[in-house]
């Protein structure tokens, strides 16, 4: 499980790019993709054509850090392709790495406060 600090958003590309690709060429693709900075602290997904390997894309505040998964058997859940990316929670993004359907979780309303007169 790779704990993500308070704030951190978690991007996912919905196209597939070429898991040739290392840092500098991921690097490259996160701001055509996501319009964000690459080393703001952000996670930024990718997949392969097939679905099951994915890499992530990560500045911890001293160096990128790049993390790999390559399912044997399955294919990672992934939105409908389109173009540029989604936004997932921190909750979302560990049942992705998971292998987990992500897009059933709702993420529940505030709790309303009661109104004073």
């Amino acid at each position: 499980m790779i704990s993500l600090p308070p704030g951190t958003r978690v991007y996912l590309a919905s196209k597939p790019v070429s898991m040739r690709l290392g840092f500098d060429g991921l690097v490259a693709l996160v701001r055509p993709l996501f319009d964000q900075e690459p080393y703001g602290g952000h996670v930024f997904l990718f997949r392969s054509r097939k679905g099951s390997y994915l890499k992530a894309l990560y500045w911890d505040g001293t160096g990128l850090c790049l993390f790999s998964k390559r399912l044997e058997r399955h294919r990672f859940v992934w939105p409908p392709l389109v173009n540029g990316g989604v936004v997932l929670s921190a909750a979302q993004f560990a049942l992705l790495i998971e292998a987990m359907d992500w897009r059933r979780t709702v993420v529940p309303e505030a709790p309303r406060l009661p109104v004073q007169m």
